[in-house]
């Protein structure tokens, strides 16, 4: 399946999706609330999402008060994948505790219109809607203890600071974004 890739400095693909929260989430919406938006490509079985969830959460509670929030996007075929479709969404997003909302996006259109390869995969947009970062969460999936680069929450507090983003890309790691056949 061909993705479009949205780049560094281009508007990301603007979004109506449903939520686990019952609401149609509007990417416009964000922009004129917050200062910066973070848009994280996830699912509910992959092992890599569920090693961050919780580090995901913690960026959520440590930004939010600052004009940024987090909102989670799943676009994976729930033909192949059924415990990635909209019911299990749900309690995926109950038994996890999530603080920021969940989304489908059944036909996998801005999935691929950002250019998502993994899950987890992170976007952060200016208030503008424009892409600053994009990539990984962090340099050590398996160990919150041993991260040493911290892209996205670095990514984060520059923005906010309305300073340059030192580093605003890197090479996501996790599975591969499941693609309608």
């Amino acid at each position: 399946m061909e993705t479009m890739s949205t780049s560094i400095g281009s508007y990301a693909p603007d979004f109506e999706l449903p939520g686990t929260d019952h609401t149609v989430h509007h990417l416009t919406r964000y922009l004129e609330k917050f200062r910066a938006v973070g848009v994280v490509i996830i699912c509910n079985h992959c092992p890599y999402v569920r090693l961050y969830v919780d580090r995901l959460q913690q960026i959520q509670a440590d930004f939010q008060d600052q004009g940024f929030t987090l909102v989670a996007i799943n676009g994976n075929d729930e033909q192949r994948y059924p415990e990635d479709g909209f019911e299990p969404m749900k309690a995926f997003a109950a038994e996890q505790q999530l603080n920021f909302p969940y989304l489908r996006d059944i036909t996998q259109d801005v999935v691929r219109s950002f250019g998502a390869k993994h899950t987890p995969e992170v976007y952060l947009l200016d208030r503008l809607g424009i892409i600053r970062y994009q990539g990984a969460i962090d340099d050590n999936p398996q160990n919150p203890q041993a991260v040493e680069r911290d892209y996205f929450r670095w990514a984060i507090e520059q923005l906010l600071e309305d300073k340059e983003i030192s580093v605003n890309s890197t090479e996501s790691v996790g599975c591969s974004v499941k693609w309608r056949r």
